[in-house]
């Protein structure tokens, strides 16, 4: 006795004959299957490993660059012509720390800096970062020691300055004023809808 194959128009009548039978059922598990799938794509995004975006920011302040670690100080101008006294005006804004990315869940390199304006503000400068887009990716300054694994940085203390501008590029994110930043001495690139970490830098 020959036992029928999978395409054996028997099994094939016989499959057509349950799904009428079960249209609602059929048409039930359809549409689960389809908002699944529609909803697995907007959690993960599948097609942002192959996307990217580049900006390219400035240093706030016109005409103004940063000098290496130092304190901000203040330099002497020719003095003002109708007083005769001397003209001071903030130094270039200075790098206070600076390190290198390290990679994480993702490929990233590029470098992280803490930079004091002149105006007395701070500011995290990410330079030719080079990293991948996500969903939900943040720009974290952490008192956990970059590299590693990245669940500690849920545990530690983090300061969220927003999210990331661009996977790649030059970019400014200004430390809120006020801002309690002391131990927080890590740049980390968080993917917050799935705590992982992209990348990490450690200021020094």
């Amino acid at each position: 006795m020959t036992t029928p194959s999978d395409g054996n128009p028997v099994r094939k009548r016989a499959l057509r004959a349950f799904l009428l039978r079960h249209k609602a059922l059929t048409v039930t598990a359809a549409v689960v299957l389809l908002a699944l799938f529609v909803a697995g794509a907007a959690l993960f995004q599948p097609w942002r490993l192959f996307t990217s975006s580049t900006i390219d920011e400035a240093l706030p302040g016109v005409g103004q660059t940063a000098t290496p670690t130092g304190t901000l100080a203040v330099e002497p101008v020719p003095a003002d012509p109708g007083t005769g006294a001397p003209t001071l005006v903030p130094a270039p804004a200075v790098v206070i720390a600076k390190g290198a990315f390290l990679s994480q869940e993702h490929p990233t390199s590029g470098t992280a800096s803490l930079v004091k304006l002149p105006d007395g503000g701070l500011v995290l400068r990410l330079e030719n970062l080079a990293s991948s887009d996500g969903p939900d990716v943040k720009v974290w300054l952490s008192n956990q020691e970059a590299g590693g694994d990245w669940f500690k940085y849920r545990s530690g203390k983090w300061l969220d300055l927003g999210p990331v501008k661009a996977t790649h590029g030059n970019q400014n994110y200004p430390v809120p004023a006020g801002a309690d930043i002391s131990g927080l001495t890590t740049v980390v690139l968080w993917c917050d809808r799935f705590s992982v970490a992209f990348g990490s830098a450690a200021l020094e």
